[in-house]
């Protein structure tokens, strides 16, 4: 609730950024893969409505389906309908119609723009 309300009124972003964890879960269930693959995740994009549909999916399947979905697994079985309740949540405090999924996270990104601007990015000792 404070967050609806200290973002009721405001200009709303025309996209979200979702890195790691549920959003590239839900990505990689999204595209049907056979196996995760982060260079075919990562950089894609997913409108609030496939995130709500495989979410309703992955809420409809047993703990044993979700744990033989490939882009799921045993270590995310149990997780990922928390991250689906939390990620929902976001969504409607956030009614961006689609969302960027990064793989390779922010702090990655961070760190290698900070090797470029020093000139470490790259060099071999």
């Amino acid at each position: 609730d404070r967050v609806r309300s200290t973002t009721s009124g405001s200009s709303l972003p025309a996209h979200l950024l979702g890195t790691s964890g549920t959003v590239t879960t839900i990505a990689g269930v999204q595209l049907s893969l056979r196996r995760y693959d982060r260079a075919r995740v990562d950089g894609c994009w997913l409108a609030q409505e496939d995130i709500a549909k495989v979410c309703s999916e992955l809420l409809e399947m047993s703990y044993a389906e979700r744990m033989d979905n490939p882009c799921i697994g045993r270590d995310r079985a149990d997780l990922v309908l928390a991250g689906c309740a939390i990620l929902e949540e976001i969504c409607a405090a956030f009614p961006a119609p689609r969302i960027r999924v990064a793989d390779r996270g922010l702090r990655e990104g961070i760190l290698t723009l900070m090797m470029k601007t020093d000139g470490t990015y790259g060099s071999r000792p």
